[in-house]
């Protein structure tokens, strides 16, 4: 299965909802990792170390379900992040 990047930064109420909807952001996730779709799931962190964001690298059908898997994130449904970027990538190294 090809292999996504997704990327969700934080908006201007991402840290009040973070804490709200972690539970149901790692549900999210928990799903795709089951069936071994996730190689890589992670928070991101601003210059004073503080969440600004996630980065998951995982497999999806092709990118436009890439895109869905990405956009039924509850930290995206409901504005964890304001805004998400999906892209094709592939892996070279290691």
């Amino acid at each position: 299965m090809p292999l996504f990047v997704y990327r969700g930064n934080d908006g201007p109420r991402g840290t009040e909802l973070r804490k709200k909807l972690r539970e149901r952001h790692l549900a999210h996730l928990e799903a795709l990792s089951k069936t071994g779709r996730i190689h890589f799931a992670g928070p991101l962190y601003d210059e004073q170390g503080s969440p600004c964001g996630s980065l998951v690298i995982f497999e999806d059908e092709d990118l436009s379900s890439a895109i869905a898997t990405a956009e039924s994130d509850p930290y995206f449904v409901d504005g964890v992040f304001d805004e998400i970027d999906v892209r094709a990538t592939k892996a070279v190294l290691p």
